[in-house]
């Protein structure tokens, strides 16, 4: 019996690495986002010899009210460039089934943020993300965004 927990264990461990990660941060979220909640991820510029993938990751359970997700995203150059983006992302089938990973009530979403990046410039990036979700109709944003656990934001290097 112990023989084979730890071969388990050992095939989970194997299955969980990860050679393509470069930056991996998360941030808890507690009771709610806030709409005037903004998240920063920091990181060193990666090696300039590769582009890279970058990724919005997001958790959220069953108290999440919608079915897509409207994030406002700003990556900061450490020489001073701004880009900023409005993204949609679908959270949920048509039928209400929720996309993302996960057996249990937590869904985990790895969202596309940018695709083969460079990171010319040397020095410290700033990644800043802020949900952006209103009701239609409603001009003011949703004070209170229920349902999200954490929000995360991740670096791989392309293979392409």
């Amino acid at each position: 019996m112990r023989k084979l927990f730890v071969a388990l264990a050992l095939i989970l461990l194997c299955m969980s690495c990860d050679d393509t990660g470069v930056f991996d941060q998360y941030q808890s979220i507690d009771g709610g986002w806030d709409k005037n909640e903004v998240l920063n991820f920091q990181f060193e510029q990666p090696d300039t010899s590769n582009t890279y993938d970058l990724f919005v990751n997001l958790r959220n359970d069953n108290a999440y009210p919608y079915s897509n997700l409207f994030l406002i995203v700003n990556m900061n150059f450490p020489e001073g460039q701004v880009v900023t983006d409005t993204l949609e992302y679908r959270m949920a089938q048509p039928d209400g089934q929720w996309l993302g990973q996960g057996f249990t009530d937590v869904k985990e979403n790895k969202l596309w943020y940018k695709e083969k990046v460079s990171f010319g410039e040397e020095g410290i990036y700033n990644v800043t993300v802020q949900h952006a979700m209103r009701k239609n109709g409603d001009v003011e944003g949703v004070d209170l965004l229920p349902g999200v656990l954490d929000v995360g934001f991740r670096i791989e290097k392309n293979e392409n």
